[in-house]
């Protein structure tokens, strides 16, 4: 079974690209190289044993989305990871990803619906729920007004999935809402490359151990939390990937109860911030440079997962501990620093 998977030379795509072909699928993968890197191929040929195919397109430009589907006809899953994804910049530049995330998902979409018969999974986010009214969060939490553009792109794409779906029976799809994905391949030779300053924790922990950067800011101390900051779900990238391939399992053996479904990826455990510090420090040996500052707008106090439908359903479940997996994140940074 051939499977394209864009932004497949991302962070978790990359993870993904491994576990589908150890698993024996076919990969395709289409990436613009604007936020990640060529070379990544070779990571994932060090691993698997397998080159996938790679195709190095644009996917705003419909034309050429329109000739790739011509020239692959036997694609018979997507795997849809390709989207912009910082928060403060999309705050910054709203129009670049609302074409980005959803022009791009549209015209995958079309193509999908000339098909007689097509699995998708989409990548979504926990961002849909914005601060949850209870925790831990249920796929049947309200999803609330986005705080962001991102965060709307992940609704709006939602939204148009199940539109697509109720219209198009041929059209089988998987929402994946995750939480905190964090870590690296245990194999050092894949894990997370944020161009210029990272977006999210772990890496700039990391970073910062490594002393790349001077200090880690930590945004507030004075949240209604046990320790005073922010807490949130992270799981490990390999745990992720694996969740990605389950649902497409599940997609393409029919097992799917509607032709549109919504999955919370989590772990079911909030570690806090100051947490995850100390599990750095715990597996590193190194004491974090680390400095409380004023809380950052937008930031939600608490999410975690609710993962019994994941767990019961897709037959899927978190298998490594926050340590374990900030290990790994600590062997990729020394690696690619070496």
């Amino acid at each position: 079974m051939k499977v394209l998977v864009t932004g497949g030379l991302g962070f978790i795509g990359s993870h993904t690209v491994v576990e589908l072909q150890n698993k024996g699928f076919e990969v395709v993968i289409i990436d613009d190289c604007s936020n990640s890197d060529e070379n990544v191929l070779y990571g994932i040929k060090a691993i698997t044993g397998k080159k996938p195919l790679f195709e190095k397109l644009d996917l705003k430009e419909k034309h050429k989305v329109e000739d790739f589907f011509q020239r692959y006809q036997d694609v018979a899953g997507v795997i849809h990871f390709a989207a912009s994804k910082a928060v403060g910049e999309s705050v910054e530049k709203p129009l670049l990803y609302y074409e980005n995330n959803i022009g791009t998902l549209v015209y995958i979409l079309k193509e999908l619906c000339r098909k007689n018969k097509a699995s998708f999974i989409f990548s979504s986010s926990c961002t849909v729920y914005g601060q949850a009214d209870k925790m831990p969060i249920t796929e049947d939490a309200p999803v609330k007004v986005a705080e962001s553009p991102y965060g709307n792109t992940k609704q709006m794409g939602e939204e148009i999935i199940a539109d697509t779906c109720k219209v198009t029976p041929s059209l089988n799809a998987i929402a994946l809402r995750y939480f905190n994905p964090m870590g690296a391949h245990p194999s050092g030779e894949i894990g997370e490359l944020p161009i210029g300053v990272p977006q999210n924790l772990v890496p700039f922990i990391t970073q910062t151990g490594i002393g790349l950067r001077d200090q880690l800011s930590v945004f507030g101390d004075d949240y209604p939390t046990p320790d005073g900051t922010c807490i949130r779900d992270y799981i490990y990238v390999v745990d992720l990937a694996k969740a990605h391939v389950v649902a497409l399992e599940r997609l393409m053996n029919g097992k799917n109860e509607s032709n549109f479904e919504v999955f919370n990826v989590g772990t079911g455990t909030g570690s806090s911030v100051l947490e995850a510090i100390k599990s750095f420090e715990k597996v590193s040996g190194r004491k974090l440079n680390y400095k409380i500052v004023d809380r950052r707008p937008g930031d939600i106090t608490s999410a975690y997962a609710d993962t019994t439908k994941a767990n019961k359903v897709l037959g899927w479940k978190a298998e490594y501990t926050l340590e374990e997996a900030m290990n790994y994140a600590w062997i990729w940074e020394q690696k690619i620093r070496d």
